[in-house]
């Protein structure tokens, strides 16, 4: 299939499979008579593993690891266990940052008393005092805005 219909039938946009492709997950396709990229259920199949791995909020480097470790020779599956729980630890620690963030989010909403004048917004009054804490470990959360 060419890569409009693995996209279609991946519901995956055109041009996350060529990312893909760039990052090395999906393995070099054939070409066709016309020189278009011909897709098989090799294709299929690993593009949608990446999706349910993507879902899960795994980075490309962890799906890459799981590739390689399902492709090993290694009949022992820890490695696979060991990975997914690392990840399991970084959502953990990515929740507890969320919660932090989202209390200081409220402090500021808080600062406000009511709605009114903007020279006395309380929001933009505590994000240029200091009630957001920059630099302080809290004010952001690596990895979230991409």
């Amino acid at each position: 299939m060419k890569i409009g219909e693995i996209a279609q039938a991946a519901a995956c946009p055109v041009e996350t499979i060529r990312y893909y492709e760039r990052e090395g997950l999906l393995p070099p396709t054939v070409r066709s008579s016309g020189n278009y990229r011909i897709y098989s259920a090799i294709h299929f199949e690993r593009l949608n593993f990446i999706r349910r791995c993507r879902s899960l909020d795994m980075s490309l480097g962890e799906i890459r690891s799981l590739f390689q470790l399902r492709d090993s020779e290694t009949p022992d599956c820890r490695a696979i266990d060991d990975l997914v729980n690392t990840h399991l630890l970084h959502v953990e620690n990515r929740m507890r940052e969320l919660r932090a963030l989202k209390k200081q989010l409220r402090e500021l909403l808080d600062a406000c008393a009511s709605p009114g004048q903007m020279a006395a917004c309380g929001v933009l009054k505590g994000l240029s005092t200091g009630t957001a804490k920059p630099g302080s470990k809290l004010s952001h959360l690596p990895g979230t805005h991409r």
